[in-house]
């Protein structure tokens, strides 16, 4: 379905190459962007797209999108699937209010002009099935990420100091899993709960292993940059949800200095609306915002997330058993735990964000906060999906970012207490419209480590997003409702050289790739044979030999060496 593609007379936002709304014509063959020499003109389809906005197809870098919690949190929740999003054509059917069905999940980016999605926390012996579920994904390229921190192979190593078996250790896994990165999640406290405790600070220990999540994280970064993996570790900091916690997490990003990578991040600290909080309680909590964007302003190998909370219905899923546990008692609601072998443990509580809830409002003034006082070349729109609410409502997060209006209009309808306890009333800041494309687009791909992805330069995988909108024309700080709008359903989503989406209707059905990272050439398998030998034999329901995925039971996959 490759058609070789003339793009005309669109305005192009293309931050990473420099292009500022300027009007200009794409060139696309063989799914990639090309020269205008190396097209026949007279073969192309032309897309008209004068006055238009055309910028790269949105990248989500943090999601949860595929795996066992997706999946409980929607038995858990029979409800949702009362909201029939479409009904079969030639698209499959699919239904879901906020956690979505697989189909749903690949469409509903689509008709936002996203086309990359990656599933942010994937339990290592769950591999298989995250891989099925991404594969029932349509549309979008996609990968996922396996969580490390509280898997016993990394604090049997942490405890030994012995880093060249860490790397090696991590090069098996993510080869095992068909994953993408080293994913970390509240590093020892998930552990520590296995024994009805938790880790909340730095040098809490973890039981039976005599270390701390300041040694598993720093380990994590050394090994993590040693292997030169394509993304830095990617880290949900200790201490989530607690009032206080903003000093937490400036205390973890401090464990970056002394690491420095040229071409990304070392830390990528994630959903940092969870972990921003200030106070003693949630009596006298607030916004520790502002303190952590002046940090991550300050240094320049840390990038982060927002996890904007939206008001409405959201579901808390994370490998964080313990913060989970914790969210029961205080909304008195559903709860579903998990473990997951020797390798770590999840929860799950469905819930609501509501704005007349003092503290449903402080976090989601505290999402935006973070969006508008880190600069924009070092934090990523997001909202945790579905943990801060659906990522359908990027556009309202987008709009909100650019426009002071809007926000003082979305203020009065919150509660009152936001006045006093977040900054977000008296921030004047209002992103430009290219800073936004920039947070969505090539900033994600650049922190993940994917050079075809996010921008339009020669040479980039053609998937390119049309909307409704002249960037020459618009003044955001007013007119943020066609902001808001137009974001939702994109005039044209073109993947891989291919329309998808033709005036916000889904018109053609594709797979993406499954991206997935393989560094086992940096390492020697031998180093650690025995040591999984051993655990498989005394720890694990599975034998080592049925442990994992292969590549050929994936759909679509892209194995990326790292050198």
């Amino acid at each position: 379905m490759h058609h070789m593609l003339h793009i005309k007379n669109g305005i192009v936002i293309d931050p990473k190459n420099g292009i500022k709304a300027e009007k200009m014509d794409i060139f696309v063959k063989e799914g990639k962007i090309v020269e205008e020499s190396e097209i026949d003109k007279s073969q192309c389809k032309v897309i008209d797209a004068s006055n238009k906005l055309v910028v790269a197809g949105g990248v989500d870098m943090h999601a949860h999108i595929a795996g066992s919690k997706i999946n409980t949190g929607r038995t858990m929740r029979p409800e949702e699937m009362r909201m029939v999003r479409q009904i079969a054509n030639k698209f499959r059917a699919t239904v879901g209010r906020v956690l979505l069905t697989s189909p749903a999940i690949g469409y509903e980016y689509a008709k936002m002009g996203y086309t990359t999605s990656f599933e942010a926390a994937q339990p290592p012996i769950g591999a298989l099935h995250t891989h099925e579920e991404l594969d029932a994904i349509p549309m979008v390229d996609k990968a996922a990420l396996p969580v490390f921190g509280n898997w016993h192979f990394v604090l049997k190593y942490v405890a030994e100091k012995d880093i060249e078996k860490l790397k090696t250790f991590i090069a098996w896994a993510i080869e095992r899993t068909k994953g993408f990165g080293v994913k970390v999640v509240n590093p020892g406290g998930v552990e520590a709960w296995m024994y009805g405790k938790n880790c909340r600070n730095l040098d809490d220990e973890v039981p039976n292993f005599g270390i701390t999540p300041r040694e598993i994280i720093t380990s994590l970064i050394k090994a993590t940059e040693e292997l030169n993996l394509c993304h830095s570790v990617h880290l949900h900091c200790n201490n989530l949800g607690n009032p206080g916690n903003f000093e937490t997490t400036i205390e973890t990003m401090k464990l970056a200095n002394g690491f420095s990578n040229d071409k990304r991040q070392v830390l990528h600290v994630t959903h940092v609306q969870f972990n921003a909080y200030a106070g003693s309680s949630w009596r006298d909590v607030g916004s520790g915002a502002a303190e952590i964007a002046k940090y991550v302003n300050s240094v320049d190998n840390i990038t982060i997330d927002m996890g904007a909370a939206i008001f409405g219905h959201a579901t808390a899923m994370t490998g964080d058993a313990p913060f989970q546990f914790t969210l029961h008692k205080l909304l008195n609601a559903r709860w579903s735990n998990k473990d997951s072998e020797i390798e770590g443990g999840a929860g799950i509580v469905p819930l609501m964000y509501l704005p007349k809830n003092p503290v449903h409002a402080l976090q989601w003034a505290i999402g935006l906060e973070l969006g508008l006082l880190i600069d924009s070349d070092k934090v990523v729109l997001t909202t945790d999906f579905p943990n801060g609410g659906p990522f359908t409502e990027y556009p309202y997060v987008m709009a909100m970012l650019m426009s002071k209006k809007m926000r003082e209009k979305e203020l009065e309808k919150v509660s009152p207490f936001v006045q006093k306890a977040a900054n977000l009333p008296s921030i004047e800041t209002e992103k430009s419209l290219e800073e936004v494309i920039h947070m969505t687009r090539d900033l994600p791909a650049r922190i993940l480590g994917l050079e075809n992805k996010g921008h339009l330069g020669v040479g980039a995988d053609a998937d390119i997003a049309i909307y409704n909108l002249n960037p020459n024309e618009i003044d955001a700080s007013n007119d943020y409702e066609l902001i808001n709008k137009a974001f939702r359903n994109a005039l044209y989503t073109i993947k891989g050289g291919t329309i998808i989406v033709k005036d916000g209707q889904l018109v053609e059905e594709v797979w993406g790739t499954t991206y997935w990272v393989d560094a086992t050439k940096n390492v020697d398998m031998k180093a650690i044979e025995d040591d999984l030998n051993e655990y498989f034999d005394l720890y694990y329901s599975i034998e080592k030999e049925n442990y994992g995925v292969e590549e050929a039971w994936i759909k679509n996959p892209t194995r990326l060496v790292m050198g």
